[in-house]
């Protein structure tokens, strides 16, 4: 089967590099230095979160405009992702794990640089394509390691996506704490992606399968169009208004360039992004989760953060909270993620990836509707950070899995990278989703959020998690048994 295409991609060969011949570092070394790369991609996604109140004053800019801060890197790494990933199944995923790295570091230091929001967005959107390291460290993970520890391994490295996030707020704060400017947040960011790389380039195998072949620029730019257009029509709904025929300009552009998008998809030999591995039979409901469940936990780091900054003498709400305080309130998140995820691989041995997803969804369902009804104090947020963490260390483990088993080894970094591509255009929604209802439920006279807005948005987030959990309750009662015999 690793010989061989599927239908619509021609035949797939691999080079020398034999699936077989590859050069193996320890497992343990491995896994950690794809753990602690996963971790510096995770940390930069969002340390960005709780400055956007210092930015929009620093750039005297509005609330929809500094959010792209945020958005500017999910979008590249929604992009970038299922092409890197492409790159990795053609030419080796060490080699653009390392990319993806220097990416990382080159984004940090543009940003550390800036003193304008448009040079800090673009080096935003440079460190976001390094997002297209999780699905490669999956896939080098299936290549390298024995079948038995497969499952336990891209839990783990899963898990840094939401311990990472968490992580990132929490040092963000801790900088910020003892300094007003947001370059030393970036130089550590550097820092950290430098010393990942290193890590990588040290410890990583190098071989597995390699296709060949040539990668689809058109499409990945014809992509990266129609979710700006898509995106920017979302954020700005509010402020230019949902019936102006720039929204709706916007709105009409998405729809073509998706159509136009799918049309170049159908008729290159060697797609960005394979249609049947985006909307089959065993890959819909996956990816359909991944979205939902993307834009829930996306949801969450960026209502929070403004949250706990909100000053509760002045508009009646919020925690009076520090930029360090942002990443305290949310250390329990951090701690049982860790321990859930690692007890993840456990819950899919005898339940399989599905169940598993699913009751990671409903805790994580279970948080958001906790915080829409008890948010007045410090208890209230670190209850919601400890249920959070729960569900979603299981919930993202057990996606990682579920994106790849029913493919073949030779297509598991772009079967993984289409799942995060679906994830991070979830998150890109969330944050300019969340970004609309906030300036659309403001306190009278003020352009601060009301509370109700908020409410509105963390029951959002739960419906997304609560509706992930039913797509993966279908995709079990559907799929189970196949999905057991893949695995």
């Amino acid at each position: 089967m690793s010989g061989t295409g599927t239908k619509g991609t021609g035949p797939v060969k691999l080079t020398e590099h034999a699936e077989t011949e590859t050069t193996r570092a320890p497992a343990g070394l491995t896994l950690l230095a794809l753990a602690v790369a996963g971790m510096a991609v995770s940390v930069q996604q969002t340390l960005v979160l709780p400055l956007l109140p210092r930015l929009m004053t620093a750039f005297h800019v509005s609330v929809s405009a500094v959010t792209w801060v945020f958005t500017a890197s999910l979008l590249a790494g929604a992009v970038a992702t299922p092409l890197l990933s492409r790159f990795g199944d053609m030419y080796g995923k060490k080699k653009m794990i390392i990319v993806t790295l220097g990416l990382l570091v080159a984004g940090s230091v543009v940003c550390a640089l800036s003193t304008s929001l448009g040079v800090l967005i673009a080096g935003r959107a440079l460190q976001g394509a390094s997002a297209a390291l999780i699905p490669l460290a999956i896939g080098t993970i299936r290549d390298a390691f024995p079948a038995d520890r497969v499952t336990t391994a891209i839990g783990v490295v899963s898990a840094t996506m939401g311990v990472g996030g968490t992580i990132g707020m929490l040092f963000t704060g801790m900088i910020a704490d003892h300094s007003t400017s947001h370059h030393p947040v970036f130089w550590t960011a550097a820092a950290l992606g430098a010393g990942a790389l290193v890590l990588v380039a040290a410890c990583a195998p190098s071989g597995g399968g390699r296709t060949g072949g040539r990668p689809d620029v058109l499409g990945a730019l014809v992509l990266g169009a129609w979710l700006v257009c898509l995106l920017l029509g979302i954020s700005q709904g509010n402020s230019w208004g949902w019936g102006s025929g720039r929204v709706l300009g916007l709105f009409a552009a998405a729809a073509v360039l998706c159509a136009v998008w799918v049309a170049v998809e159908l008729a290159v030999r060697e797609p960005l992004v394979r249609l049947n591995l985006l909307v089959g039979s065993r890959s819909l409901s996956a990816n359909l989760a991944s979205l939902v469940l993307g834009f829930s936990m996306f949801a969450a780091f960026t209502l929070v953060s403004n949250f706990v900054q909100t000053p509760r003498e002045q508009v009646g709400y919020g925690l009076s909270g520090s930029v360090l305080d942002v990443g305290l309130y949310m250390l329990p998140s951090t701690a049982t993620m860790l321990v859930f995820s690692a007890l993840a691989g456990r819950f899919e041995a005898r339940l399989g990836a599905a169940y598993t997803l699913a009751i990671g969804s409903v805790f994580a369902a279970l948080s958001y509707v906790w915080l829409a009804l008890f948010n007045d104090s410090v208890a209230d947020l670190l209850v919601f950070g400890a249920v959070q963490g729960v569900g979603f260390g299981i919930a993202y483990a057990a996606l990682g899995t579920l994106a790849v088993q029913h493919v073949p080894m030779h297509e598991s970094g772009i079967a993984s990278g289409i799942n995060s591509l679906v994830r991070t255009a979830g998150g890109s929604t969330a944050s300019a989703a969340t970004a609309s209802v906030l300036t659309a439920n403001v306190i009278r006279g003020t352009s601060v959020p009301s509370l109700h807005g908020y409410v509105l948005c963390f029951v959002l987030a739960a419906i997304g998690a609560g509706f992930t959990a039913v797509v993966a309750v279908l995709h079990g009662l559907r799929h189970g048994r196949r999905a057991a015999a893949a695995a």
